[in-house]
């Protein structure tokens, strides 16, 4: 059974890079880390048809089962494995398919609202915004959405005027005044370099060099204590 020595939140707007981060911080990881994106864990609403569930304000906190993700992440921060939701963003719904996750030495929770719940915050060793242009982010979404996720583009743009912006200001940008480091530009070689190095050392080392403060679990404006040994 491995228990998690560390647990990094990773926020930040649509397209800003989080995925991105996600990946290169821990590339040399291998096996060692356990990915809970929070797009596995939109609401499942089985009894609304697609034009409903299509019209659903998916950028907005409701939008995700956080009973779930805390209960998941808990779990893995015991030593259990999960069985992770896996989402069809074609069809906007939850599938009936599960995957096994086992908890590794690294547990990543990536997403916009990857610092917005208090539960998972608490949970979290290390909380990072990525912060990358508007421009650039909405660029990113119309390739992804279009591209990947077969969407039609002029709704893609309909999405993102009416409640991916909005949302963005209300409830996402509001969430880095919670975050440990603040990466400008998503995923800048300098940030990613530095915090590759932080990650394998913590694996490697596998006692953490610093300890997040009681206050700072209840007050994100307490700064982290280090250990300078």
């Amino acid at each position: 059974m491995t228990i998690p020595s560390l647990v990094i939140g990773i926020a930040g707007g649509t397209g800003a890079g989080k995925s991105t981060v996600s990946r290169e911080i821990t590339a040399g990881l291998a096996e060692g880390v356990t990915h809970m994106p929070l797009d596995n864990y939109y609401v499942a609403e089985p009894g609304l048809s697609f034009d409903e569930r299509r019209a659903r304000n998916y950028d907005h906190p409701s939008a995700f089962e956080w009973e779930l993700v805390a209960d998941h992440l808990g779990s893995l921060l015991s030593g259990r494995p999960i069985e992770m939701p896996q989402y069809d963003f074609e069809t906007h719904s939850r599938t009936d398919e599960r995957v096994t996750v086992e908890p590794t030495d690294v547990v990543v929770v990536e997403g916009l609202f990857a610092l917005y719940d208090e539960r998972l915050t608490e949970m979290q060793d290390l909380r990072i915004y990525v912060e990358t242009d508007a421009d650039v982010r909405i660029l990113r979404r119309i390739r992804r959405d279009v591209l990947e996720r077969g969407r039609e583009l002029e709704g893609v743009i309909e999405q993102y005027l009416s409640t991916v912006k909005p949302m963005h200001e209300q409830f996402v940008e509001p969430t880095k005044r919670r975050a440990d480091l603040i990466l400008p530009e998503g995923a800048n070689s300098v940030a990613i370099s530095l915090l590759q190095g932080m990650v394998d050392t913590e694996v490697e080392e596998g006692s953490r060099r610093w300890e997040r403060t009681r206050a700072r679990r209840t007050d994100p404006t307490v700064a982290l204590e280090y250990d300078v040994d």
